[in-house]
């Protein structure tokens, strides 16, 4: 079997949320400064949307991520939840015996995740008719460059929207939002106006300013929290108070280059390409996994400890990158979800589960040694990387194991072949049992 051959990897296992960039960048802009239009399609509640589907719970309050124990308690974190049990007051990140207790009769789904990328591929097929370039934000998001209906009237963009939408509901039983705007940051925040099943064009000035200009500027992608913070010391509350102050604040928080590039995006003016054929590469790889209950087996937990890193550093091989320096966490059985975090690194950049390992675990299992002793349980463990750079140069001081490379690729090859965890350390077996978010991790 030829590496070579098998080396599509699975980059959106158990991920979750798998938007695929936060902001519209140089690189992906047009160089032309030709006028452009763009459609933004949102599905939505899609994971909630599609659970109503299969069992016919359409009009039911569906909380995504949950489930319950034989006794009835819930267990688990809200992850999304459907527009019935938002009305109630069930929110993303909510613990499930929270929501439970604000509704009884919650229905809990864990995320059934092959299901939904099979959908999401059935959808891309629908809108691959619909226009050429077709970019895939992520698992129910896509955009899609219409341009060449630029010169169409507002009642045919209107009646194109609605077809497509029409179509989508006939094949698949689901409705969408769709936003159509001449900048792709805009049509994105168009169809977010009016959910669920909403059609929003923003095609002229007079559009933008009655629709857009109102709305909070951290709700331009980019525009973070802390981005946010600082922008309200300018006075910047909304998109139209950044469009009348212009971007020399931007430039003054955020250099010149980048500070233009941030304002050109809140006021509409980016020239943002459809990324049609891009492998979008994150800035960190992470893994967090909460148990379903709590643990004092730390054997169990150090399964757990190695089965992250195991996710960690496959997706790091799928995007051909390295790391060094590292994160851990070990989360407690507290109320607040505390529990300890450190960093550790390896020997120099590398991508194989076993120098990570090596570096990781020692520290690791002292704290959750240390948290046992103190009657203190395990709930969850995470992995993230915090420096990551693409590189197979070798190093002065370190050099990856050739035979221990070979190895792993061989087991990437079969994994990729044949499916996950087809060869893997038989450590990852002594992991802790119970549900998670997902159907195929229980």
């Amino acid at each position: 079997m030829d590496p070579k051959e098998y080396n599509n990897y699975d980059l959106e296992q158990d991920v979750h949320r798998i938007t695929l960039y936060s902001t519209v960048a140089k690189e992906h802009q047009h160089v032309s400064r030709k006028k452009r239009l763009y459609l933004h399609l949102d599905m939505n509640c899609f994971y909630a949307q599609v659970e109503q589907r299969a069992y016919n719970l359409y009009g039911m309050p569906v909380a995504m991520g949950g489930w319950r124990k034989p006794n009835g308690i819930a267990r688990g974190i809200v992850a999304t939840a459907s527009y019935e049990a938002r009305a109630l007051g069930i929110k993303t990140a909510m613990s499930a015996f929270e929501a439970s207790q604000i509704c009884p009769y919650l229905v809990f789904m864990q995320i059934d995740y092959d299901k939904y990328k099979a959908i999401s591929r059935q959808l891309k097929s629908i809108l691959d008719c619909y226009s050429p370039d077709v970019e895939k934000y992520s698992m129910d998001e896509y955009f899609m460059d219409i341009t060449f209906l630029l010169k169409k009237s507002r009642s045919q963009l209107e009646a194109y929207a609605q077809k497509m939408k029409d179509e989508i509901y006939r094949r698949l039983g689901l409705v969408c939002s769709v936003g159509i705007a001449t900048s792709k940051t805009y049509s994105k925040l168009a169809s977010d106006l009016q959910k669920p099943k909403g059609l929003t064009l923003i095609l002229t000035p007079d559009d933008a300013a009655q629709y857009i200009y109102p709305l909070p500027i951290d709700e331009v992608w980019g525009i973070g929290r802390r981005r946010y913070e600082h922008l309200k010391k300018y006075n910047i509350h909304t998109i139209a108070d950044a469009i009348k102050q212009g971007k020399v604040p931007f430039q003054k928080l955020f250099g010149e280059m980048q500070g233009q590039l941030f304002w050109e995006t809140v006021a509409g003016r980016d020239k943002a390409r459809v990324l049609t054929d891009e492998v979008h590469i994150p800035d960190e790889v992470s893994y967090m996994h909460t148990f379903s209950d709590w643990t004092d087996n730390p054997i169990e937990v150090r399964g757990e400890i190695i089965k992250a890193i195991r996710k960690v550093c496959y997706r790091m091989r799928g995007y051909q990158r390295k790391a060094r320096r590292w994160g851990c966490h070990i989360r407690f059985q507290e109320a607040h979800w505390e529990g300890h975090s450190f960093t550790f690194t390896t020997p120099g950049f590398t991508n194989l589960d076993d120098y990570v390992l090596d570096a990781c675990l020692t520290e690791a299992m002292r704290i959750v040694n240390s948290a046992l002793e103190r009657d203190i349980k395990i709930r969850g463990v995470g992995l993230h990387t915090i420096e990551m750079q693409q590189t197979e140069q070798g190093e002065l001081f370190f050099q990856e194991d050739d035979d221990l490379r070979g190895l792993t690729r061989a087991a990437d090859c079969l994994n990729n072949c044949y499916g996950p965890d087809t060869v893997a350390k038989a450590a990852i077996h002594e992991s802790v049992k119970g549900n998670t978010h997902f159907v195929n991790r229980s």
